[in-house]
């Protein structure tokens, strides 16, 4: 499969998800947020685009190990994927450098792009002998105190500007100000840290930090794809660090900003879930969060 045809995919069914999941507010980003982040055999998250689509495929099909590897990986460890199972395609990012002459230069100029291409990956549950392999990985509970506290540190130690109170979420770019009703005023703990994950993504946007386009009005394209941005990013962020997010009313508002950008360019999601990447990965840096090696160059 081609990249692009990959992309036309996973937008059209995003695009059916929402849709879907808008009379009762569920929309597909919450799929992966109540999933553990997917990773490979040895344990190496996917991310961005992959992260994504991989707990979108799995909901579907009832499938919630998370462990996906190509039919060699599972190979490899004495499994075998079964006959007439079918693979789930990702993408798979390789940067190539070349040398070019630009129009008003004397010298070559090296140029380097990153190159899209595919490849197919099968979930435990499509694989004989899985089962003894994902006996010896360690699932934790999700929501749990210690997971509550964990994000409660994991905050604290960005120091961003907090004002808590009222009845607003919402991320100040002006003030620079992250506003959030208290933590006594959502119905879980859990929930509470999803929101906060929500606007602190869109935090990550400021000019001193990584520089998106933050200047959108409601109703606009620019609006519609930064709320895009905040929801997948919370999304990660809940995947990664085990709490379930929240559902929220307010998603009718954003519906058709969103479906117009999906529908209007097939790589806006790319665009889209490169930056909710970016902006969890700023943020776990900066709070010192460690994460197991990732899975980006290795078909694994």
């Amino acid at each position: 499969m081609k990249a692009q045809d990959l992309f036309d995919q996973i937008t059209d069914q995003l695009v059916a998800d929402i849709q879907s999941g808008a009379p009762n507010w569920r929309m597909p980003w919450h799929t992966v947020a109540d999933a553990a982040t997917p990773t490979n055999l040895d344990g190496r998250p996917y991310r961005g685009l992959n992260a994504m689509w991989l707990p979108l495929v799995a909901g579907q099909r009832g499938w919630d190990t998370g462990v996906w590897g190509t039919y060699r990986a599972w190979q490899s460890r004495g499994a075998q994927v079964r006959r007439g199972s079918t693979g789930t395609h990702v993408v798979l990012w390789k940067s190539t450098t070349d040398t070019v002459l630009m129009d008003d230069d004397t010298e070559p100029t090296e140029r380097t792009q990153l190159i899209a291409r595919t490849y197919s990956v099968f979930a435990a549950e499509q694989v004989d002998g899985a089962d003894e392999l994902l006996s010896r990985r360690d699932v934790a509970e999700r929501d749990t105190p210690e997971r509550i506290a964990a994000a409660d540190a994991y905050f604290a130690a960005l120091g961003a500007n907090l004002t808590e109170g009222g009845n607003l979420a919402a991320y100040d770019a002006k003030a620079d100000t992250i506003r959030i009703p208290a933590l006594a005023q959502f119905d879980t703990a859990a929930h509470y840290y999803a929101t906060r994950a929500h606007e602190t993504t869109h935090w990550t946007g400021h000019a001193d930090r990584l520089n998106r386009d933050l200047t959108g009005r409601f109703g606009d394209d620019a609006y519609a794809a930064e709320e895009l941005v905040a929801e997948l990013g919370a999304a990660m962020w809940c995947a990664q660090n085990g709490l379930t997010t929240i559902t929220r009313a307010d998603h009718a508002a954003y519906l058709a900003g969103w479906l117009r950008i999906l529908r209007n360019d097939a790589r806006a999601l790319v665009t889209v879930a490169s930056r909710a990447q970016a902006a969890v990965d700023w943020l776990n840096t900066h709070t010192g969060h460690t994460t197991t090696e990732t899975v980006e160059e290795v078909a694994a």
